[in-house]
């Protein structure tokens, strides 16, 4: 008896070559994988035109009919076979290109059929090339109805596996299971409560649908089902944690948070910031693992409540850690610690690839003697020779462009695990991060420090690049440096865009009385930091670079940053850089350069730009535009369970009513262990049966 675990090579029709391309490019494996192969859109079959009302515009058209002449036309690869179509109202071309021989095996010109295209140009004629065709007097399995299309790669295009035989496989599954029902995933109250159609009717119905209405209907019940699932995964591992998993007790903000918030603070932080440190401390305070994740945006002084968090754990006579995905930034952080701890007993460390063996020596020996207080560093942290006193809390920042290997080691370096800080600069739209990032703690840092003003940005086209100059010549004359960016190194044999090393070259012919500074990845080590020192250090006032400034260059005296061909660049990137101004008291600006020809796409990019400075407006703009999978740290990799029919783009609704219902559930059975709960735990554990273990790593 068929069951939905059965292995994809038992389905009728699945040979062994068209299995290994099913698991290759579509990671199907069993007869539940292929059902969840959901069609990306449905074809109206409803309804047969006539021939002599066929124009070329049209999208698809049935028509119903015979053929009454069949003609190979053409030599070698030039070859094709035509054929006359005609229904009594008119007659139309048909084309074939490949397969000939079959095709001119297989019509008749004596039978009827129903001829299913899209009209195209050809010669001046209308015509339909490569039609599907069934046979009038059959029994016709689409014709008449909605008809399912799937994806499908071009390597499976390419071995007859395409979206009319994907739907022949998926329809012997669905004969093959007739005899035993499609088993539930949702408990029946639950159905109920929520209005749900039973799982097995959605499947079916998504394939071979009556209408689009109810379409509608099933795809609602399987969205539900994959997005609660989630949901109930990330909620019942955060109640895990929270009941078994024990940390560090800091008893204490301790003597060192006490002395550098009278004494060293070099502002008033915002109210955000003091709401923040006031949550992470009551992490610390209770007893169980802190696991938080800390938003903000580019400048919001997330760095100044990490380092409060570390002074915590100094004052209760622990060592904390800061992991940096590069050296850039590493250094960067370690030199801002550094400044802001002027004249307190506490010692940073910076220990990095490019860290000499005699300074590594010392670093490591004083590390685990416990003399090292905040060690700062990339993923050097997490090797095996880099050994703490006692660590009682990592900060990870950037933490999505780290290895899940390489963050497990680093929580792995003590018997207890340390708490848990990560960091991003990149906004995550709300319903993003109760996907993602379910099962941490979620604090934001929503307001500017003080004395910063919002960032104006403009959009300029190439032609009104006198205009810039003469901006920024204003700018320079007035003491203020500039950042000038651009997406390529080289010029690519198939882009016109502007490059870096042209720019430079430009840069300082438009403007010979300043010095200006390249930076790109292509530079070594030495090379970058002398370009970066003589622009921190205003010896050079312009600086051409790629994105490699996107983190990890703070100089806040540059007021203007231009990003050329800003067409080449997605929102958050775009918003990235931007960060890179606004970080002193005077008024920045971000110019936005592109072509005057622009997708509707791009533009709306520009225009949202221009309209807000707000991260979390972008981010949710940005996953609007190009899906979550698009937003940088939120590819689908993070998320526990794979999203076939969900979009978290534009099902934000049912994102919230799931996580809600799925709430209530862990709060009255945090086990799921009561009866009628016990199917979730099934289909839980079927779903978790092959994925990693997130607890101690998110």
């Amino acid at each position: 008896m068929a069951d939905l675990n059965d292995d994809i090579r038992r389905a009728k029709g699945v040979g062994t070559r068209w299995a290994q391309l099913l698991s290759d490019d579509l990671d199907v494996h069993t007869y539940e994988d292929m059902l969840q192969q959901y069609p990306y859109k449905y074809v109206d079959r409803s309804h047969i035109y006539a021939v002599r009302d066929i124009t070329c515009d049209m999208a698809y058209v049935q028509l119903h009919g015979s053929f009454i002449s069949m003609n190979m036309v053409g030599e070698g690869s030039h070859r094709r076979l035509t054929a006359v179509f005609t229904d009594g109202t008119g007659a139309i071309e048909i084309v074939w290109f490949k397969g000939l021989e079959y095709v001119r095996n297989t019509i008749k010109t004596s039978e009827e059929y129903y001829l299913f295209g899209k009209p195209t140009v050809f010669g001046n004629r209308i015509n339909i090339v490569h039609p599907e065709l069934e046979k009038g007097d059959a029994t016709i399995s689409n014709a008449g109805t909605l008809q399912a299309v799937y994806n499908t790669s071009e390597r499976m295009k390419k071995a007859g596996l395409n979206s009319k035989a994907v739907q022949k496989i998926i329809l012997n599954i669905f004969a093959e299971l007739q005899s035993k029902p499609i088993a539930e995933t949702l408990p029946q109250y639950l159905i109920d409560r929520c209005h749900l159609m039973p799982r097995g009717e959605a499947l079916r119905i998504m394939h071979t649908p009556p209408s689009l209405q109810v379409v509608e209907n099933a795809r609602y019940r399987l969205k539900f089902e994959e997005l609660f699932y989630i949901q109930l995964k990330m909620l019942r591992t955060y109640s895990q944690k929270r009941m078994q998993q024990s940390g560090y007790l800091f008893a204490t903000s301790g003597a060192y948070l006490n002395d550098f918030y009278k004494n060293h603070l070099p502002f008033e932080p915002t109210n955000a910031q003091k709401r923040v440190v006031h949550e992470i401390y009551n992490d610390l305070h209770s007893g169980k693992q802190m696991n938080r994740l800390l938003q903000g945006d580019v400048g919001s002084g997330k760095t100044m409540v990490a380092l409060m968090a570390m002074l915590i754990a100094k004052g209760n006579g622990f060592q904390a850690c800061m992991m940096a995905p590069t050296e850039i930034l590493a250094t960067q952080h370690y030199e801002s610690l550094t400044k802001m701890l002027d004249g307190m007993p506490v010692r940073v460390e910076l220990l990095t690839g490019s860290t000499k063996q005699r300074e590594r020596r010392v670093i490591l020996a004083d590390l685990l003697s416990g003399a090292v207080d905040i060690l700062v560093g990339t993923h050097a942290l997490v090797e095996e020779t880099v050994q703490f006193a006692r660590l009682g809390l990592a900060v990870v920042d950037e933490q999505h462009r780290f290895g899940v290997a390489q963050r497990a080691k680093l929580w792995s370096k003590d018997a207890v695990p340390p708490h848990i800080l990560v960091m991003t600069a990149t906004p995550i739209p709300r319903t993003l991060a109760m996907t993602v990032y379910g099962d941490l703690d979620v604090s934001v840092i929503d307001e500017l420090p003080p004395g910063r003003k919002a960032v104006m940005t403009e959009h300029y086209f190439h032609e009104k690049r006198n205009n810039l100059n003469r901006f920024i010549r204003a700018q320079l004359a007035s003491g203020r440096q500039v950042y000038v960016v651009y997406p390529l190194i080289e010029e690519s044999e198939r882009s016109d865009f502007k490059n870096l090393t042209e720019g430079f070259e430009y840069m300082k012919s438009a403007f010979p009385e300043y010095k200006v500074c390249m930076v790109h990845g292509r530079l070594k080590p030495d090379e970058k930091d002398e370009a970066m020192r003589q622009f921190v250090e205003n010896e050079a006032q312009i600086m051409v670079a790629t994105t490699v400034i996107e983190v990890g260059v703070n100089v806040p005296n540059a007021s203007v940053m231009v990003i050329e061909s800003a067409e080449r660049f997605g929102l958050s990137q775009l918003h990235q850089l931007r960060g890179r101004v606004g970080r002193g008291a005077d008024q920045s600006y971000c110019i936005l350069m592109t072509d005057y020809k622009l997708s509707t796409d791009t533009r709306r990019r520009m225009e949202i730009m221009v309209g807000t400075t707000n991260g979390f407006e972008i981010a949710e703009a940005d996953m609007r535009l190009r899906g979550p999978g698009s937003i940088e740290g939120t590819q689908q990799s993070g998320l526990p369970f794979n999203l076939h029919v969900a979009d978290l783009a534009r099902d934000g609704q049912i994102v919230q009513y799931t996580r809600d219902i799925a709430q209530e559930i862990i709060k009255s059975d945090p086990t799921l262990s009561a009866p009628e709960n016990v199917i979730m735990l099934q289909r839980l554990n079927y779903l978790e049966k092959n994925a990693l273990n997130w607890s101690l790593i998110s």
